[in-house]
């Protein structure tokens, strides 16, 4: 591509004053009541700064706070003086926690077990996470029973504990068309998980496989599973209906940008300044690209 790919951060982290550094939004004491807030907390207050704030130099004795409104809100409650924060070569005007992606229940079970692993006991890690041990010990435990490739399937969605707590009573190859079934709608509850168990078939469920009685799928839970089905159907309806004007959307987009980075000067002005949006703009421009078709420059 040519050219330097620029760093947004300075290499090293500092040592600033709390009182140098200017915050771009108040933290209400609704915000303080919060879990969120009451979690990070308790994390500062038992185990430390983890995540040093961003700020921005306005100049030598004031710094703009890019991200860690709540963590520097935190610190001076508990009188701090100095924080650790990274230096952003540019004043950016969007929240960094917006593009961060939270891990999944499936990677804080996985985390959990490797803190134990590294001899943390569970009261340590509920007091720093904010929690009570039973809440640790069922993450703990979530995943037992359910099958490899079934935690494969959904390690990087956000699948309530619940919906683990169906699937242990579906047998491996169960639990996996379940998971399938649950990506597929993109419905994750644990009221689906059951609407799917209450249709297994008894071979297919882990224990009393008599074939009568409770393990024949009852009236409420087949309605449940036509509910959600009927819930899919409509929202693949709802995309139908503007797949059109969407194609047409974007047909025209990618037209105007192709012509854009034709421009050499534009696209020489791009890649020197706004290198994030020109490799997102030829990602999509490739991505749109038919198949069998060829761009001839």
């Amino acid at each position: 591509m040519g050219g330097k790919v620029r760093n947004d951060f300075d290499r090293y982290v500092v040592m600033l004053p709390t009182g140098c550094i200017i915050p771009q939004r108040d933290v209400t004491p609704i915000v303080r009541r919060s879990s969120v807030y009451k979690q990070i907390a308790a994390s500062i207050e038992h185990i430390g700064l983890i995540e040093p704030i961003a700020v921005y130099p306005k100049s030598p004795n004031e710094y703009i706070l890019l991200d860690g409104h709540l963590r520097l809100d935190i610190l001076k409650h508990l009188n701090a003086t100095e924080i650790r924060a990274i230096l952003s070569t540019d004043d950016e005007a969007y929240t960094y926690n917006k593009r961060v992606n939270h891990a999944p229940p499936i990677a804080q079970h996985f985390m959990i077990l490797k803190a134990i692993a590294n001899g943390v006991d569970e009261q340590s890690i509920a007091t720093a996470l904010n929690l009570d041990v039973v809440s640790i010990r069922r993450k703990r435990d979530m995943l037992e029973g359910i099958c490899p490739e079934a935690v494969d399937l959904l390690r990087n969605i956000h699948v309530p504990a619940d919906t683990f707590a169906v699937l242990k009573k579906m047998r491996a190859i169960r639990q996996i068309e379940a998971a399938e079934h649950m990506i597929a709608a993109r419905t994750y509850s644990a009221r689906f998980a059951k609407s799917l168990l209450a249709v297994t078939r008894p071979e297919l469920l882990l224990g009393g496989q008599n074939g009568t009685g409770k393990d024949q799928p009852n009236e409420a839970a087949i309605a449940m599973l036509e509910e959600e089905s009927e819930s899919l159907v409509r929202d693949l309806k709802a995309v139908e209906a503007s797949y059109g004007t969407d194609m047409l959307t974007l047909t025209v987009f990618c037209g105007y940008a192709e012509r854009l980075l034709n421009n050499a000067r534009i696209e020489k002005y791009l890649m020197k300044n706004h290198g994030g949006i020109l490799a997102t703009l030829r990602s999509l421009l490739h991505e749109a690209q038919p198949a069998g078709s060829v761009r001839t420059n």
